[in-house]
């Protein structure tokens, strides 16, 4: 299945996406895809549904984060070798954990806002997963049955904030519009393995990420066990597994977004992102 949200920033409904590419609502079936209604079973409730009889929602609505009630996002750093290589840092030895902001969250089609005093806005397209059930010190074997959906993050970076402040990494990684999620959260079993999927990235129509899952210094099975040793993950929190090579800290001369910029992203089996960049000052005038 190819979970949705449609329609107004903070309004959203439920839906789907069907075979043929429509948009179906499941207003009359949940009220939202979010945190509470995975923590009830909802993947489960959805397997037998009789998509056909699902109301189709006509035109191009707008479509929101795939998943609501996010309590928390959880990311790794430096977590493709071939990325590694490009910052100059050694590889770690543990996965390198941070977290965004919730409030950082937006769709996928949304504008990333370049906030006031921003210098080098980044790029960083990642697999993410939706956890579906409480996860508690799981062991590595078993990781993924925790996992409700995987769906694209744009973990956006101003890399000024995130690495030349006093402080941790959380700063750069948490403004407004700088985490990107959706456009779908699709099952696993429509994924198969999260370790074989290719990814990309363009700004401007030119190229600038390409990678593939099976690059990750640590698999996402993994991921889950070590976050789950020092934290509890919860139904409908976000875990962001890392980007390939190609950011533009990584390019030389270093490059970085700007107003008027538009960056193109997806995941294989997952879909695809689309934002354009405006300035924060212009876009609250």
């Amino acid at each position: 299945m190819k979970l949705l949200r449609h329609g107004a920033p903070g309004r959203e409904k439920p839906g789907l996406m069907d075979p043929m590419g429509n948009v179906r609502d499941l207003s009359d079936v949940v009220e939202d895809i979010d945190a509470h209604a995975l923590a009830e079973g909802l993947i489960e409730r959805l397997r037998d549904i009789d998509v056909a009889a699902l109301p189709r929602i006509d035109g191009a609505p707008r479509i929101g984060p795939c998943i609501g009630g996010v309590g928390k996002i959880v990311c790794v750093g430096l977590n493709y070798i071939d990325h590694g290589a490009e910052t100059g840092m050694a590889l770690p030895r543990e996965p390198v954990l941070f977290t965004k902001a919730s409030s950082a969250i937006t769709g996928p089609y949304d504008p990333i806002v370049i906030p006031r005093g921003a210098q080098k806005t980044d790029w960083e397209v990642e697999l993410a997963c939706v956890i579906g059930r409480t996860a508690k010190s799981v062991a590595a074997a078993a990781a993924l049955d925790y996992v409700a959906g995987y769906c694209i993050l744009n973990d956006v970076s101003e890399r000024a904030f995130q690495l030349e402040k006093e402080g941790q990494w959380v700063k750069g990684k948490s403004c407004d519009t700088f985490a990107p999620i959706g456009p779908w959260l699709v099952t696993p079993e429509e994924v198969g393995d999260p370790q074989k999927l290719d990814l990309w990235l363009d700004v401007n129509g030119e190229r600038r990420q390409t990678g593939n899952t099976a690059m990750m210094i640590f698999p996402l099975a993994h991921i889950i066990h070590y976050i789950s040793r020092f934290m509890t993950l919860l139904p409908g929190d976000v875990v962001s597994t890392g980007t390939p090579p190609g950011v533009g800290m990584g390019m030389t001369p270093q490059t970085f977004l700007k107003a008027g910029d538009v960056v193109g992203l997806g995941v294989e089996g997952l879909g695809a992102q689309r934002q354009v960049c405006v300035d924060e000052a212009r876009s609250s005038a």
